[in-house]
């Protein structure tokens, strides 16, 4: 089985086109290596197959290698680290609580929404602080 560096074309660009509908950047990089593959095969037409499958890989993965450390030395700390995460943006704030807590669950007014809240029974108007979070339920306890 010999690969032509039509097949190699038409490997690369169909990652190519893939990358386009999907996001992430991988698919881009097997595409390139796809299509370096096809320049190699069409100035050495009777490399085989072999041959041209451990290139392939070989490039994949030093193009990926190449991409993932260029992209981590992109990322900057941020001065919001808790931007999407809102119930962390919570965690030692001091509420009063609009419903009594029953059974371990309750409700309560935090800024602009309300908040489904977990912990020890207390009545309402109680001073609590949040002490935790899971998904979109507060961890709450009593202050003393």
């Amino acid at each position: 089985m010999l690969l032509s560096h039509w097949d190699w074309l038409t490997i690369g660009a169909l990652f190519v086109g893939l990358e386009i509908v999907t996001p992430g950047f991988i698919f881009l990089w097997i595409g390139i290596a796809a299509l370096e593959i096809a320049g190699l095969v069409w100035l050495w037409p009777d490399l085989r197959w072999e041959y041209q499958l451990l290139s392939f890989a070989a490039v994949v993965l030093v193009s990926l290698g190449i991409w993932m450390s260029w992209w981590r030395r992109r990322i900057t700390a941020t001065d919001h680290p808790d931007l999407n995460r809102r119930g962390a943006q919570y965690l030692g704030r001091v509420f009063v609580l609009d419903s009594p807590v029953r059974g371990g669950r309750g409700r309560m007014r935090v800024d602009d929404g309300a908040w489904n809240v977990t912990g020890p029974d207390c009545p309402a108007r109680t001073q609590v602080r949040v002490v935790g979070w899971e998904g979109n339920t507060l961890q709450v306890e009593p202050l003393e």
